[in-house]
């Protein structure tokens, strides 16, 4: 049967959409390679939240298509994801090499189109339209990779987005909020559960918008918390995580939730982009920066250990430097454990692509690289804190920069990599930290579970 390797850029949703068809295609017999230079059918699973990552995977494929060309004609080229469903026509136009364009919402039928183009039963396939039900239609999953069985696995609640940023292209590529069912997700996860599965991360564009429209609010609980206790309940799993929400989607049910249910993890990742009013309200946010460390607040005196993580841009259409200003010190304030930083590229059809006032790209990179140093030395000081105290981590598997050691992460996500033995992998373990830099901490088991 044919090979298959799958490029994933992106976001954590596309690296569960590219899980879920290596998973569909391996069920249909497909094997997947370990590179793309060995593969029958090389897929780009693509981004296009950044100008930069779309240039990327379009860079990617003009170099497979002249070593595919030369040396391998045979071989399938397609793109999956977000780029697909945004550019459609044009990317056939553009790169004509190019065999599959699939969009968001029919990656359940990446199997069905590649046996045909195998085949010689189509020369070429584009599909983005929509399809109703498509945030139920894949489920599949990779489990168990490198003779390891899986400790972790994402579970898609939802597709779609409605809030509008204006500077956002998802709403375009993802189509509107669609939900799944509680019963639907519940099952799903317990069949990862009763397959080994110990700690299951919830995915959406915004999970904290799950259900709203379809599902009401009981006993003061809202939808997402009503499926958080759901999964909550299955025996044998031992942790819950769940990311995008938005600011706007805490309320008190769901910042209660971190007090009272043991599984839900101590971590929040909760994407902020600015600390300046002016430019949020440009962005259509929605929040204030004062009800956003407001919200910090809450958190933190319902779980004081909780961890915190945020999403921020620079160089909005705009931004001033005391607009820029206002965002260092939130995240001083805030006391971000990470962050994750962009610098503003402006998205085709997007309201924020036409705004007055460009930031030019030289001030872009400089604040940047500011507001990076910044975030470090913040992540850092929060690391540090850790160092002497026993935290338990869930045993994943070998560092990617150290196969000879193990590392997992703590219930606040940070990375913890320390000395242990194979059968750790999957584990509970209390380890003591010994050693902090900026995002990863280093321990050692405490005595007695070696």
């Amino acid at each position: 049967m044919p090979s298959v390797y799958i490029k994933t850029y992106g976001c954590q949703m596309n690296e569960r959409d590219s899980e879920a068809v290596a998973a569909q295609l391996v069920a249909r017999g497909y094997h997947l390679a370990p590179s793309e230079t060995t593969a029958d059918v090389i897929l780009l699973n693509t981004c296009s939240v950044r100008d930069f990552a779309e240039q990327k995977a379009l860079g990617k494929m003009a170099n497979l298509m002249a070593e595919t060309r030369r040396h391998r004609p045979g071989v399938v080229l397609g793109f999956l994801g977000c780029m697909a469903q945004s550019r459609g026509q044009s990317l056939l136009d553009r790169l004509p090499d190019v065999d599959l364009v699939l969009g968001t919402q029919k990656l359940h039928r990446a199997g069905e189109y590649l046996d045909e183009l195998l085949a010689g039963r189509r020369e070429r396939v584009l599909d983005v339209a929509a399809e109703p039900g498509s945030q139920s239609a894949i489920r599949e999953h990779l489990l168990g990779g490198h003779g390891q069985r899986a400790v972790s696995a994402f579970v898609s609640i939802m597709q779609g987005c409605n809030q509008r940023c204006t500077f956002c292209i998802v709403p375009d590529t993802r189509g509107a909020e669609r939900s799944r069912t509680i019963p639907d997700i519940v099952g799903e996860c317990r069949e990862l559960v009763a397959q080994g599965v110990k700690e299951i991360t919830l995915l959406g564009q915004i999970v904290t918008s799950y259900g709203r429209r379809e599902i009401p609010v009981q006993d003061g609980k809202s939808a997402f918390v009503q499926l958080l206790e759901a999964i909550h309940d299955l025996d044998g799993l031992e942790r819950l995580r769940f990311t995008s929400p938005h600011p706007k989607g805490y309320g008190d049910d769901l910042v209660n939730a971190y007090g009272r249910l043991p599984k839900l993890c101590a971590y929040a990742h909760i994407p902020v982009q600015s600390g300046s009013d002016r430019i949020l309200k440009l962005m259509h946010r929605g929040y204030t920066r004062e009800r956003f460390l407001g919200l910090v607040e809450k958190l933190r005196r319902v779980q004081p250990d909780i961890g915190l993580c945020t999403d921020l841009i620079v160089g909005f259409p705009g931004e001033t430097e005391a607009d820029f200003e206002d965002t260092v010190t939130l995240v001083r304030a805030a006391g971000f454990d990470q962050a994750y930083l962009f610098k503003y590229s402006p998205r085709k059809d997007t309201p924020a692509a036409t705004l007055p006032d460009q930031v030019p790209a030289p001030v872009r990179e400089a604040r940047h690289a500011r507001l990076f140093k910044v975030v470090n030395e913040v992540g850092a000081a929060k690391h540090r804190l850790c160092v002497g105290q026993t935290l338990q981590i869930l045993v994943e598997g070998p560092s990617k920069r150290n196969a000879a050691r193990l590392t997992g992460r703590t219930r606040s996500n940070k990375i913890v990599v320390f000395d242990g033995s194979a059968r750790h992998c999957g584990q509970l373990l209390d380890l003591k930290i010994t050693r902090a830099t900026n995002f990863t901490l280093y321990g050692d088991p405490v005595i007695g579970q070696l």
